[in-house]
């Protein structure tokens, strides 16, 4: 059996617990698997690269010498943990004080230059796996393993230059990951892969964006058609409902890729949707698994076909931090072209948009966007819509959540709908917005944030979510 397994930051956050993936590795591959391994970033570590950037492009040098040595220290302590054998614990080191030369070098580039170009961000970014990944490794060679670790354009993942979220060609990545990795697992060596970054045909380091480590997993799966793909975080799998909102909330043993993307677009956190499409695409399995709980059985994450129908509502997910938008006129009624202008206009912003709703009148457009993103696209929109005959007000709303209910049962199941908002109401919650997919394997709503909770425990309550898994 061939498997390609994810750790992510929580993972191997230090010493310890990469000591502890090690040892699970080792676990799989003298039961016989044929391994590929992912690694991301030391818990934290890539967020502070992003932050010693925005340090760098100010010209404060001062500081970079001291963020070099914070991460020295932190990822030196991690290794001297996880690695007993003096010669592989020197040989790591040795990798690690060259990717912290290089890493200082560029730092002190864009101190310089004051300039901080998306292809240098991505570069810098790159370091986060480029740490962990030799630490892995070590401590793999110290329980006794052949491993080898490579950066994710090394091992064959190749994408274009659109840095900061570059897409894979995958004819390139196919045909360069087999003839790399391939004849590596032949030879009984785990190839440890950096998560979150690739490279372009010409060399050029580029990155995977959000959900990176997982998209890398699936990527160089669908390449070696493995027989499956294993994320292993802190979770037990995909669950109900958040257990920090819904006690009773339970792991879901097996779900459908099409109600795990929903899950992930909607809130749940333990795999990006983005990661599940190239699996999904390749017909192989993945799997969520908990490293603090190896021997659970985690969620099975397959093709419709393989997975079993149980109940209408399979989980409920909320996403907090959102904004609500409306732009409203009574001149926008038949006039084209007005949704397509709005929607241009928070492109152009780089605003992401969760949500849509429109009324049957045309009179206004409701849309959901990350909170954080509001007072810029508020400013865009008023700037460019307001002021003609078209557009009379735009207004939003800083503390509302959005709450969804998912499940492949819901298709072509009458009152569905009629439930859900029955349950909601009788916990007095007002919902300020709704949408629906023609999927109809969700049904996504606006409450207030503060009603959030309510509203998700109601809906667990109402199709008994905790008697869906053991």
């Amino acid at each position: 059996m061939k498997v390609v397994m994810k750790f992510g930051g929580t993972s191997v956050r230090d010493g310890i617990r990469i000591k502890h993936v090690a040892e699970i590795i080792r676990k799989y591959y003298q039961e016989g698997k044929k391994l590929v391994v992912v690694v991301s970033a030391l818990s934290g570590v890539t967020d502070s690269l992003i932050d010693a950037t925005d340090i760098a492009e100010r010209g404060n040098r001062r500081l970079i010498p001291s963020f070099i040595r914070k991460l020295s220290k932190t990822h030196g302590e991690a290794a001297k943990v996880a690695i007993k054998d003096k010669s592989v614990l020197s040989r790591t080191i040795g990798d690690l004080d060259r990717s912290l030369s290089e890493l200082e070098r560029a730092l002190t580039g864009i101190s310089y230059l004051r300039e901080l170009t998306p292809r240098s961000h991505d570069y810098v970014s790159s370091f986060g796996e480029r740490l962990s990944a030799p630490i892995l490794c070590g401590a793999l060679q110290d329980v006794g393993l052949k491993a080898r670790w490579l950066t994710g354009g090394e091992a064959g993942l190749t994408t274009d230059a659109h840095f900061g979220e570059a897409r894979p060609l995958m004819k390139v990545t196919r045909q360069r990951v087999r003839e790399i990795l391939e004849p590596l697992i032949k030879d009984g060596i785990i190839p440890v892969v950096t998560g979150y970054i690739a490279s372009t045909q010409d060399g050029v380091i580029t990155t995977l964006g959000r959900g990176g480590s997982d998209y890398t997993a699936s990527l160089l799966g669908t390449a070696l058609n493995v027989d499956e793909v294993w994320i292993w975080s802190d979770v037990s799998g995909l669950m109900t409902a958040d257990p920090k909102i819904v006690l009773s909330a339970k792991t879901l043993p097996s779900i459908s890729f099409s109600e795990a993307i929903e899950m992930a677009y909607f809130g749940a956190k333990v795999v990006h949707p983005k990661a599940l499409e190239p699996a999904m695409e390749g017909g192989i399995t993945v799997r969520i698994k908990n490293t603090l709980d190896p021997e659970g059985p985690g969620t099975l994450i397959a093709s419709e076909q393989q997975v079993k129908r149980k109940g209408i509502v399979k989980a409920v997910t909320l996403i907090k931090d959102v904004a609500l938008v409306t732009v409203a006129g009574t001149g926008m009624m038949g006039a084209p072209g007005v949704a397509a202008r709005v929607f241009d206009i928070l492109g152009k912003n780089h605003v992401n948009v969760l949500m849509i709703s429109q009324g049957s009148s045309e009179a206004n457009i409701s849309f959901t966007i990350p909170r954080k993103d509001l007072k810029k696209a508020v400013s865009a929109l008023k700037q460019t819509l307001l002021g003609g005959d078209v557009v009379e007000r735009i207004s939003s709303e800083d503390d509302i959540c959005i709450v969804a209910a998912v499940g492949a049962g819901m298709e072509g199941t009458p009152g569905v709908a009629a439930r859900v908002f029955k349950a909601v109401a009788e916990q007095r919650v007002n919902v300020r917005m709704i949408a629906q997919g023609s999927s109809e394997l969700n049904i996504s709503f606006v409450v207030k944030e503060v009603d959030g909770s309510k509203a998700v425990n109601a809906l667990h309550r109402e199709f008994q979510l905790h008697r869906l898994a053991p």
